[in-house]
């Protein structure tokens, strides 16, 4: 899901986009200094320049040199995006040479010397945030264009030319530099962290794929937290146990970035049929790296050999709270609760609320496992926080199910199993698990728990698909694991959205009828680990770190446009001194 930082981080994806094939920037660009050489062959004979020459030659040459010069160096750069800023480059020369034609063709080589020194500025604050951070090591890049345009006026204009330009590059280079210092100062006062980093990362990251310069950053603004997380085992006379887990950790942010396959790599881990829930966590939860889900998997190793198992389980029942409706069942000493808000969306709920239901349940039962069912995507909004009638809807019914459940009988009970990797891709919302299903039978009451490996559901979805799967069985939930490997940018990609339900209605049904199927005496041992020293994001992080990015963007345009007015009477005035 989506919290309200997410949206303020989403805003940014409008100044995302792709580079268009290399050859089309090509294109353009010998034809724009053809259209140049044409328009300016009758002028050939009084001022003889050339736009082929002074324009499109450089930016050829820069198109072919930044790439290797760049991955020389370690980084990333593709031939798509050198061609894209060669060509960006190139027309913002050729619309500051030509406004000398304003004040006459006189002014021509003034003005083809600033653009050239514009060009070298530009350059090096593009490469600064795509590819290298670290300043040195990208004017060689930068230089690139605007050294070869150098070279033409040195043939086009005089040799005392040229080194009007070479000051020319040392005003702009510096003007930039410094525009990318006062860029970077927000995060680094607020984070001790390079802003343009992270852009480098998180490039790399869309480009070839590569988590690990994200997670070094992550893991540089990141604090340790504890969490319990609780665990329902259930032994089966003679089929492969069933392990219900539910983690009070975020699985995000995004891709295979942190924790965002945290369900599929807990499941990988396990010898029994693992399910992993969705517990109460928001993206301030989010783990740095993959490496962090280690120390999860290890804390619940530690709890199995304290594990005591009961063969009683009561009937489920459910009741309604406000907008919060309360699925639940008691096993043995332990308690199970789904919830859920559909058709109201459902969201993430703060860390702070599961643990005060937890608390709550200590005083009738040892173990607590509570869900956020995560089934009803109505838009990116902000998650539950504590103290909101939203949280208090939810501790209500998790109390008012627990207090139903400490008296009630037990039972023998029967646990049933299936998953169905369905046949969808992540961008359709489906992730690596697909759809796994728990059926529980107790004194003749069967109890489906419906889990998809995905973020959240399409408004309605869960409606439509509750209503089929309860032609089978007594009661249900549809739950989602909030896996972020379905979304590479934004939150928005539920289940059902890309692919209508009615699609794979049939596969989860066929799915809990093979669960039913499945069917086999079982006792549950319950146990809550407690998860150590596990470096996550930090309370409020992504929500100041998206206030501080957004802060920068309003001021990076006035800014910029101070710093260009500064380097362009600069300019002038060196070219009074040295004319």
């Amino acid at each position: 899901m989506a919290t309200g930082s997410d949206v303020k981080l989403g805003q940014l994806t409008k100044y995302l986009f792709t580079a268009p094939s290399w050859p089309v920037s090509l294109l353009i660009l010998v034809i724009l200094g053809l259209v140049i050489d044409g328009a300016s062959a009758r002028a050939w004979v009084y001022f003889p320049f050339s736009g082929t020459l002074a324009f499109t030659l450089p930016a050829i040459a820069a198109f072919l040199l930044t790439k290797p010069i760049i991955e020389y160096s370690g980084k990333t750069m593709t031939w798509n995006r050198s061609a894209l800023l060669a060509l960006s480059c190139t027309v913002f020369a050729v619309i500051i040479t030509f406004a000398s034609l304003a004040g006459g063709i006189k002014y021509l080589p003034l003005f083809y010397g600033i653009s050239l020194g514009f060009v070298f500025g530009l350059r090096l604050f593009v490469l600064v945030a795509i590819a290298d951070y670290r300043v040195p090591r990208m004017i060689l890049p930068a230089v690139t264009q605007s050294a070869v345009g150098v070279l033409v006026g040195f043939f086009l204009f005089s040799p005392e030319w040229a080194g009007f330009a070479f000051v020319l590059h040392i005003v702009f280079g510096l003007g930039f530099a410094i525009l990318i210092w006062l860029i970077e100062r927000p995060l680094h006062r607020a984070f001790h962290i390079r802003g343009l980093a992270f852009v480098n990362a998180f490039i790399a990251h869309m480009t070839d794929g590569s988590s690990k310069g994200m997670e070094h950053f992550f893991r540089e603004i990141g604090e340790e937290i504890f969490v319990p997380q609780v665990c329902l085992f259930f032994r089966r006379t003679s089929k492969k146990p069933v392990l219900f887990t539910v983690p009070n950790l975020h699985p995000g942010p995004m891709g295979e970035i942190g924790g965002g396959n945290l369900p599929r790599v807990i499941h990988d881990r396990m010898e029994e049929e693992t399910l992993v829930a969705h517990g109460c966590a928001t993206h301030d939860f989010n783990l740095v790296s993959e490496s962090e889900i280690e120390k999860v998997i290890d804390a619940i190793e530690r709890t199995k050999k304290d594990r005591t198992y009961t063969p009683g389980a009561t009937r489920s029942a459910r009741l309604s709270c406000g907008s919060v409706q309360v699925l639940y069942q008691r096993f043995g000493e332990a308690m199970l609760i789904v919830t859920t808000r559909s058709p109201q969306k459902t969201e993430d709920l703060d860390f702070s609320i599961g643990m005060s239901i937890m608390a709550e349940g200590h005083r009738w039962f040892p173990h607590v496992a509570f869900v956020d069912g995560h089934n009803c995507m109505t838009d990116l909004s902000s998650p539950v926080l504590q103290a909101t009638q939203t949280a208090l809807e939810y501790q209500h019914g998790a109390i008012q199910a627990m207090e139903a459940c400490r008296k009630a009988d037990l039972k023998p009970f029967s646990v049933g199993y299936a998953c169905q990797h369905l046949p969808y891709s992540r961008e359709e919302g489906f992730g690596d698990l697909g759809m796994q299903v728990m059926v529980v039978e107790t004194a003749g009451q069967k109890t489906a728990y419906v889990l998809f490996d995905g973020n959240n559901m399409a408004t309605g979805v869960r409606d439509i698909l509750l209503e089929k799967i309860l032609t089978l069985v007594d009661a249900a939930e549809v739950m989602t694991t909030d896996s972020h490997v379905v979304n590479t940018i934004t939150g928005k990609n539920p289940v059902g959205l890309a692919i209508p339900s009615e699609i794979f209605l049939p596969q989860v049904i066929s799915t809990v009828q093979a669960a039913i199927d499945d069917l086999e005496s079982a006792e549950c041992a319950a146990t809550t680990a407690q998860c150590e020293h596990v470096v996550v994001f930090g309370s409020n992080r992504i929500s100041q770190l998206a206030s501080t990015v957004n802060a920068m963007l309003i001021f990076v345009a006035p800014l910029s446009l101070a710093m260009l007015l500064l380097a362009f009477l600069l300019s002038l005035l060196a070219y009074l001194l040295m004319v």
